[in-house]
């Protein structure tokens, strides 16, 4: 008999937390805990899926004369330039967004 699905990402979170700390493959583990292995699989691949940081925000750009650039950051495919009076805050929060891209 199949066991019960679970209901929401909490419970989710909590199932496979519990079964990482068993060292039981997550099917046996369902199975001795009457919980619906394709339920739990099904949950397990939707958060590995969803994006691990919440509070990534877009923010607008808007490109002007590149002749009086001071500074250039190259991360990965990314390069990002900037006047010597850019605003640190915002260019903390620009990397952080190209950081998790």
């Amino acid at each position: 008999m199949a066991g019960r699905k679970i209901q929401d990402e909490r419970e989710a979170r909590a199932c496979l937390e519990a079964v990482d700390q068993s060292g039981m493959e997550r099917a046996r583990w369902a199975r001795a805990n009457g919980i619906d292995g394709r339920s739990l699989n099904a949950w397990r691949l939707n958060l590995e899926r969803s994006p691990k940081q919440s509070r990534l925000r877009l923010v607008e750009l808007v490109a002007e004369d590149s002749a009086d650039v001071s500074f250039r950051v190259e991360c990965g495919p990314f390069v990002v330039e900037v006047p010597s009076g850019f605003d640190e805050v915002a260019l903390a929060r620009l990397l952080e967004v190209i950081a998790a891209c």
